[in-house]
């Protein structure tokens, strides 16, 4: 495999400070060191590298930019720098970072009650405890309000029923982030240990994306849970979509990582790799031309990144925004990753390279957390004032 070199064509990194350099250089060199080496094998094998949650604990990048109860306490960019370097190892680790960051210790963190908040978010910090989110359901994707899951209160506890889909971590958790429709209808949050009786787990497999990642369906059969283990803040979807707007942004800066990783690997092939004589690949236009436009969208999409950033550490980033972010720089890593592997002809489907990886990663990472015409959509809306959904 080609060493990575760095990717910044207009000095991006001038924009950032001292601390955000640090950030992303921990990171990056942790990925060089600990992920690389493995994660084709991983891929290959359809195995996540659960040995290295104790590591990714230790240095902090569990609930990065969360405050206290031992979490690291980084700004929003420097996060997001996080994200793209353990996104350019594998998108499926930076999914289970992310999951375990924004959608299981946000939600206890802003919506749950102090009991919970000591109890869960040190473990989780630490790798110690694993998490999930069960929002998506079988027959509700984009549209999670028709969820047919219940909780039903029956005195001291609720009582939970329903199906989940593609729970990334499902089957290695410790506790799972379940949304759920209360007796008055009501879409509410409910810590859900999953070691409790009627909870099963089941993981799917033939995945030609995301192998290096669990994916699993939830089953939740008259599971009984306490009353306190409802999340108190978190009463209405929005706070469910308020959950998801966090993967979102780090979605938004891990994809700049794999489309980096595709096309430093394309640059470096098309250097050394001869073809129609003594002239390397990256020597024709064609050839230029498509290096060009990578480079180009990949650097639009790091000052995206870094604005959304900088609204988002003053608390002024919108919905709308950071779906933009989601939207387009999904939609550039994949473009970016497709060009990538048409340079490398017929070895951009072997896994020496990583970029057939990368690729097929990328069409699911485009699709969840908000397709792209969804969040066309939100977009759409905010623009117009019209929504348009139906």
């Amino acid at each position: 495999m080609l060493k990575f070199r760095d990717v910044d064509f207009i000095n991006f990194a001038s924009l950032l400070s001292e601390e955000e350099r640090l950030a992303r250089d921990n990171a990056r060199q942790w990925t060089e060191d600990r992920v690389i080496p493995i994660i084709e094998a991983c891929a290959r094998d359809g195995r996540f590298p659960q040995e290295l949650v104790p590591e990714m604990g230790r240095l902090g990048f569990f609930g990065a930019s969360l405050q206290g109860y031992g979490c690291a306490g980084l700004s929003n960019v420097e996060y997001g720098l996080v994200m793209q370097e353990l996104e350019r190892g594998d998108s499926g680790l930076r999914s289970f970072v992310s999951v375990q960051s924004a959608l299981v210790m946000y939600p206890i963190h802003a919506f749950g009650s102090e009991e919970q908040k000591t109890y869960w978010l040190p473990k989780l910090q630490s790798g110690e405890k694993l998490g999930c989110f069960g929002l998506t359901e079988p027959d509700f994707g984009s549209n999670p309000g028709g969820m047919r899951s219940r909780a039903r209160r029956s005195g001291k506890e609720y009582v939970l029923n329903g199906e989940k889909m593609w729970i990334t971590s499902g089957s290695i958790s410790d506790v799972a982030v379940v949304w759920a429709k209360d007796d008055d209808g009501v879409v509410a949050g409910f810590l859900v240990e999953t070691n409790l009786p009627g909870f099963r787990t089941e993981d799917v497999h033939g995945k030609m994306s995301l192998r290096a990642s669990v994916t699993s369906s939830l089953s939740l059969h008259d599971v009984r849970i306490p009353l306190e283990n409802r999340l108190p803040g978190a009463t209405g979807l929005k706070y469910a979509l308020m959950c998801l707007n966090q993967a979102r942004y780090g979605i938004g800066w891990g994809v700049i990582g794999s489309a980096m990783q595709c096309y430093d690997t394309a640059l470096q092939y098309t250097l050394f790799r001869k073809q129609f004589g003594d002239k390397p690949l990256a020597g024709h236009q064609i050839v230029q031309e498509r290096l060009v436009e990578m480079i180009t969208e990949i650097s639009k999409a790091q000052l995206l990144a870094l604005q959304v950033g900088r609204l988002k550490d003053q608390d002024r980033a919108t919905h709308p925004q950071i779906s933009m972010l989601k939207r387009n720089n999904c939609a550039i890593a994949l473009d970016v990753a497709r060009r990538a592997r048409d340079l490398l002809g017929a070895n951009g489907i072997a896994d020496e390279y990583p970029v057939f990886r990368h690729m097929a990663n990328l069409e699911s990472v485009n699709t969840y957390e908000g397709t792209h015409d969804i969040h066309t959509l939100a977009i759409g809306e905010s623009i117009t004032g019209i929504a348009a959904y139906d």
